[in-house]
């Protein structure tokens, strides 16, 4: 999920990365291949989302396009590739996409979070939809939440108890925002709740922090206030809110956040980046991007990890890249120094099994890449990559919309 706020990575040249072969990892090269709808113009993806939407067997790609407004289904087909089409247009500055049975009728539905409007704005022109599956590969829209701060994620799950999903949306007007709990009444209807007022944030996801059977969230804030919030559940979907992380640094330009097991000891840590700089006049790297995670010490208390620098690092992900059983951390880069053919776009910190990382460069273009995910597209076990660009400030010389990114052989 892209932040747009108002709205030095070791590089190591001697690899002779190109545009078309990333890093050698033991025997494995990787390469890049566009997917999708040709483009012209500045593309503007801005999340990316893999899944089996139709559930044929094949993993597919959902797409939030916001220089068109709408969301789009990369679909997988037999012979390997994709086709792309569009499921619902007029859908103002999608930014975030989840894949969830939100109605328990067997088939999958789209959660969007629309900001209305990517740049900046106090105006509440945000909202949150479901394209219902009619199970015909036909989606219906529906209205949750709409005329409200900008949206930029909604998750789901049953904080309640009561057997149907709830929603958690996170908010980042401008200089206003909020999290909205929003319990599920039935027959589409939604009572939403304000849990904090903060403007900035970003990410909700959802984890059950404590392993005590409900499910909480934690919410990173960006914007000055550069925290991470942890929503602890009582079962029956009221929440206590606390600090479990934040920077004395109101710059430092929070990112993405994802919940997963870093150091699979069996509970959820918080992996996360920093590196927004849009509300730079000049954006670009700042010397204190990179990535980190929080671990989960089981005793409700969270243990701040700094992995290593990227400059202008988003939406980083868990991903066992070399294959050898513990989780590698691959992320991508928006706003780097993109006039200096050097300024890395996509790397890998690389797990040495004991939670130490090791940094290999994965690319150097195409740049502006904001949008990241993973899956088994071809059922080899292991997982190819998938990113997304998004041009809102140039140079506008080395340019991507949709691509996937798979692992190889290398020849001898």
């Amino acid at each position: 999920m892209v932040s747009l706020r108002n709205p030095v990575v070791f590089l190591w040249l001697a690899l002779g990365v190109c545009a078309e072969s990333l890093y050698c990892s033991a025997s494995y090269e990787w390469h890049r291949e566009d997917m999708g709808f040709p483009w012209s113009g500045r593309p503007w993806l801005v999340d990316v989302a893999v899944a089996d939407l139709d559930q044929d067997g094949l993993l597919d790609v959902i797409c939030c396009d916001a220089q068109e407004n709408r969301i789009t289904w990369a679909r997988g087909v037999e012979e390997g590739g994709f086709e792309e089409r569009v499921l619902m247009s007029e859908v103002p500055g999608p930014a975030h996409v989840e894949i969830v049975d939100l109605d328990g009728d067997a088939d999958l539905d789209l959660l969007v979070a629309s900001m209305g409007v990517i740049f900046p704005s106090n105006a509440h022109v945000g909202s949150v939809l479901v394209l219902e599956n009619r199970g015909d590969e036909t989606f219906e829209r529906r209205v949750v939440l709409e005329q409200t701060e900008r949206v930029t994620d909604v998750q789901a799950a049953d904080f309640d108890g009561d057997g149907d999903l709830d929603l958690i949306s996170g908010q980042f007007g401008y200089t206003d925002g909020a999290i909205r709990y929003l319990e599920n009444v039935g027959d589409w209807q939604f009572t939403p709740s304000v849990l904090s007022g903060l403007s900035g944030t970003i990410h909700t996801p959802i984890f059950d922090f404590d392993g005590d059977g409900d499910l909480d969230f934690a919410a990173l804030v960006s914007q000055e206030w550069e925290e991470i919030h942890l929503f602890e559940n009582d079962g029956l979907g009221r929440f206590s809110d606390r600090v479990i992380w934040s920077s004395s640094n109101q710059d430092f330009g929070c990112s993405g956040m994802r919940a997963c097991d870093l150091d699979q000891d069996g509970d959820e840590d918080l992996l996360f980046s920093n590196g927004d700089a849009f509300d730079y006049a000049r954006p670009g790297s700042r010397p204190w991007h990179g990535l980190q995670w929080l671990e989960n010490r089981g005793n409700g208390g969270f243990v701040f990890h700094r992995i290593g620098k990227l400059h202008g690092a988003y939406n980083p992900i868990e991903v066992d890249v070399d294959s050898d059983g513990d989780l590698d951390v691959v992320a991508v880069s928006s706003f780097n120094d993109w006039e200096f053919p050097d300024a890395v776009s996509m790397v890998c910190y690389v797990n040495d099994g004991a939670m130490s990382f090791d940094l290999r460069v994965l690319a150097y273009e195409p740049t502006h890449l904001v949008a990241l995910d993973s899956g088994d597209f071809d059922g080899d076990g292991i997982d190819e990559l998938v990113t997304g660009g998004f041009h809102a400030y140039p140079p506008f010389d080395r340019m991507s919309r949709l691509s996937v990114w798979k692992r190889g052989q290398k020849d001898d």
